[in-house]
């Protein structure tokens, strides 16, 4: 028996000796630092377009700032804007952004530029997107053009992966979110044959790298500063098993809308008619749902969060069903952006809404809740979802909670579609 026991069956992977790690460092850290600077540069661009829009010109014109005739002018103009982009700009920004995911093909350096230009003026304008999806494409496209020249030791695809590890790095200002996606990446190609730790050590370090270098320089945090929870309670965690099911439940309603939406606006079959319709539906919606549920939504999650009791549970409901809606149009329109940064405001202001309706759920519970739910339906990624609930309540408690919540989410949502097309129109699973 000691010995049986003693004769561990021979792993097959192997761990690499650390002069084989060592050359890796320098390339990581410079992806790191320059993936974060470019979406550092973008974002500080954006929000300067965005003050323009928002409250020089409408100021200067004497029109309310986020009255309906000024909503639906930016949102179509930007639709124009992106449009001529699209159309005229060589590379055309890119393959049509429903069939992306957060890692994209590389693409050729004469696209990148349309395709940055097209994500800035997206941020800038007010549609319901994030920057993640074109920022990891151009991060990753600089990587394998500039790194496979400079430095040939590294193969394209490592150089893609180190720019993908330093732009997550980069948005969500911690490494943790960059080495949970690979790993899920890794687990779904099975690879065989080298020790995780030694596979994650560069895109580690790259993004490390991006997320210091962003602390550094744009201070940006995940963060709600929602009041902690102490001991999980009864409460809480059926609370939090209800809110990440109907969050999830949610999702999959738009999962399953998205190729129906994207088949409509592919039937205007010009980025001049399919981008000026989507802005116009969103300008629409816009109205409807105020100015929080435009624009990425990051920072309107913040004001949400800081005052969890500041509007009724029907206005919530209100901001989740609008925000949801605005995010299937424009995600199927055309505009280039990515879908988790306004997930996390759908999930947000779910979480809130329960609050609202049943005030023993913490807002922290609430909103962590709503947003594992809705991230595990839109992006079928598992510790993404749980690691950005988790990074935005500073509480020690909500992990168990949110590992509990994710159980019955996960079931309602596996084996179904999630928000991304093939490039023939259909659902990917």
């Amino acid at each position: 028996m000691a010995e049986d026991s003693a004769q561990q069956a021979p792993t097959t992977a192997h761990a690499a000796p650390a002069r084989a790690l060592l050359p890796l460092i320098l390339p990581a850290l410079l992806v790191g630092v320059v993936s974060s600077l470019l979406f550092v540069g973008v974002s500080v661009a954006a929000e300067k377009l965005q003050g323009v829009l928002w409250q020089n010109l409408p100021d200067a014109l004497g029109i309310g700032r986020y009255s309906a005739p000024w909503i639906f002018t930016v949102l179509i103009a930007t639709g124009v804007a992106v449009g001529l982009v699209v159309w005229k700009v060589p590379g055309h920004a890119g393959p049509d952004p429903a069939s992306m995911g957060l890692s994209a093909p590389v693409m050729p350096p004469v696209v990148l530029p349309g395709l940055l230009l097209a994500a800035a003026l997206m941020l800038a304008g007010g549609p319901s997107l994030g920057p993640e999806n074109p920022l990891i494409a151009v991060n990753a496209g600089l990587a394998v053009w500039l790194g496979g020249r400079c430095y040939a030791r590294l193969e394209g695809e490592q150089w893609k992966e180190l720019a993908e590890a330093a732009t997550l790095g980069a948005l969500f200002g911690t490494p943790v979110g960059a080495a949970l996606a690979i790993s899920e990446a890794l687990a779904g190609q099975r690879i065989r044959g080298v020790l995780l730790w030694d596979h994650l050590f560069a895109p580690l370090a790259a993004a490390a790298a991006g997320a210091l270098t962003t602390d550094l320089v744009h201070h940006a945090s995940f963060d709600l500063h929602l009041a902690p929870i102490g001991r999980p309670g009864v409460v809480d965690v059926v609370g939090s098993l209800a809110v990440a099911s109907v969050g999830a439940l949610l999702g999959i309603c738009a999962v399953y809308a998205f190729p129906y939406v994207h088949r409509a606006f592919r039937q205007l079959r010009h980025p001049m008619l399919m981008l000026p319709a989507g802005g116009a539906v969103l300008g629409a919606l816009g109205v409807l749902g105020g100015p929080l549920t435009l624009f990425k939504g990051l920072n309107e999650v913040s004001e949400l969060a800081g005052d969890p009791d500041g509007w009724s549970a029907g206005q919530f409901a209100t901001m989740t069903v609008v925000k949801l809606a605005a995010l299937l149009v424009a995600a199927s329109c055309g505009f280039r952006g990515g879908r988790i940064f306004p997930s996390v405001f759908v999930g947000s202001a779910l979480g809130l809404c329960a609050h609202a309706l049943v005030p023993g759920i913490p807002p922290a519970v609430g909103v962590a809740s709503g947003v594992l739910g809705m991230l595990l339906a839109i992006t079928r990624q598992g510790w993404v979802s749980l690691f950005t609930a988790a990074v935005l309540v500073a509480s020690p408690s909500i992990l168990a909670l949110m590992c509990m919540a994710s159980l019955p989410a996960w079931l309602l949502v596996t084996g179904r579609p999630k928000m991304q097309v093939r490039p023939d129109g259909t659902a990917v699973r």
